[in-house]
């Protein structure tokens, strides 16, 4: 293997799949998908039809023990309700601190354990999908172009100088992410984004939100919108 994407079955995350399917082919690609113990999973069964889509190897981590003190309000012992609000409405409220959807320093938990995960299987390049809208107003430090850099340097020299990883969007928008997967043909139709686990997106949370603002500055539709689910 070449590249070890963290694939939560997004739009973010997908795109960058099929960054680095393109750019090593999907026999050298290992998509990894976390569950963290989030409301419901079907992020992770998006993430299963896409990696069958690329025909590539995928691999199942969980991890939701870690957050079981945590309140976030994605988890599903959490007594808190997913906002329905754009991101910049929640982040009035709080004096600068991350919003209720942000899992403590799950970013920095994800990559450390992939950067093992990547080293067992021979991998050079971790892929993620952070980007600046995410990280704009510390809405989610752990996006941050700064907490990118310092990642990559600690898994550089934790790694031995064989592995680095890729955050190919931290300085970009959601609506250039969804462009250059647009270029790529990224299969969005078979994405899901939305926070709560409904038979279709709920349309309202920051996250749905934020997905169809990406897509109609870039003038198409949703295509998973369009697909009813």
């Amino acid at each position: 293997m070449k590249a070890l994407v963290l694939f939560s079955g997004g739009v973010d995350s997908t795109t960058c799949l099929g960054m680095a399917v393109k750019k090593y082919g999907s026999e050298e690609v290992l998509a990894l998908s976390v569950y963290y113990g989030q409301k419901h999973k079907k992020e992770i069964e998006a993430a299963e039809k896409i990696a069958a889509y690329y025909h590539l190897a995928w691999k199942q981590l969980d991890l939701a023990s870690i957050f079981a003190d945590s309140d976030c309000s994605l988890l599903a012992g959490s007594t808190q309700e997913i906002p329905k609000e754009s991101y910049f409405e929640q982040l009035q409220r709080t004096s600068g601190n991350p919003v209720s959807t942000y899992v403590p320093f799950r970013n920095g938990l994800f990559l450390s354990s992939s950067a093992s995960i990547a080293l067992s299987n021979g991998c050079e390049v971790i892929y993620y999908g952070a980007h600046s809208d995410d990280s704009a107003g510390n809405a989610y430090p752990d996006c941050s172009s700064a907490f990118h850099e310092a990642m990559n340097q600690a898994i550089y020299l934790g790694s031995g100088k064989q592995l680095h990883i890729e955050a190919p969007f931290v300085n970009c928008t959601k609506a250039e992410v969804v462009k250059r997967g647009l270029e790529l043909d990224v299969p969005y139709a078979l994405t899901w984004s939305c926070y709560e686990g409904g038979k279709e997106p709920c349309g309202i949370c920051g996250t749905c939100r934020d997905r169809a603002a990406a897509f109609a500055a870039n003038g198409v539709e949703d295509p998973a919108i369009q697909r009813g689910e």
